[in-house]
């Protein structure tokens, strides 16, 4: 972030493990996470029929808002709080799934994993055109996010035998994750989101 510049208005950070990782746990995470993908499957699917249609970004409320923003130039807080809790809880479950921390995901309570996202003051601080471009002004972002994906993947299989003979995620391994998942939580509230138009960094950093 530039000096003199205001934070971010998506925060993401998870908690460092203070104490060893669980091997086992670890080992089985993969059929461990099995209930909770069923979960966040059925709350984060896409659901249309024939007859009608609601456009969603993994479960989030994107169209509504879109079109309150464009011709109301409003943001109702409860589809705000809706997407920002929805957020959370899918990155609690990617933390999980990426072996950053032991817990189970929860449903509804932070545990380490916290996200930050500021309620848009719509009529100052959200052009109400922009929301109908934003998915292509990301572009650069899908195309970086790719490639930094693919170095999860392998990231999280060398941290996984990391954890299974040391019980401990490397530190600049768990950064580099962290890093990649803020990246891509500010680019969906930039683009799907629609909570901010300060255009996400090219970065890992908070």
């Amino acid at each position: 972030m530039a000096q003199g510049q205001n934070p971010y208005p998506v925060q993401f950070s998870v908690d460092y493990p203070e104490k060893p990782l669980d091997r086992l746990s670890t080992f089985f995470r993969l059929i461990a996470f099995i209930p909770i993908a069923i979960v966040i499957a059925l709350v984060s699917g896409q659901w249309q029929d024939q007859d009608t249609a609601f456009l969603v970004a993994g479960g989030a409320l994107v169209f509504p808002p879109l079109l309150l923003i464009l011709f109301r130039q409003k943001y109702p807080r409860w589809w705000f709080d809706w997407n920002v809790a929805l957020a959370k809880f899918q990155n609690r479950v990617g933390a999980y799934v990426l072996l950053l921390r032991d817990e189970y995901p929860s449903t509804d309570e932070e545990q380490a994993v916290h996200v930050e996202i500021a309620y848009p003051d719509v009529p100052n601080e959200l052009n109400r055109w922009l929301p109908l471009i934003k998915w292509l002004l990301a572009i650069p972002h899908y195309i970086a996010l790719t490639f930094l994906t693919i170095g999860v993947v392998l990231v999280v299989i060398v941290a996984w035998f990391a954890i299974m003979i040391t019980g401990s995620y490397p530190r600049g391994l768990f950064n580099f994750v962290v890093g990649v998942m803020r990246w891509a939580l500010r680019v969906a509230a930039y683009a799907f989101l629609l909570t901010t138009d300060r255009y996400p960094p090219f970065s890992l950093e908070p």
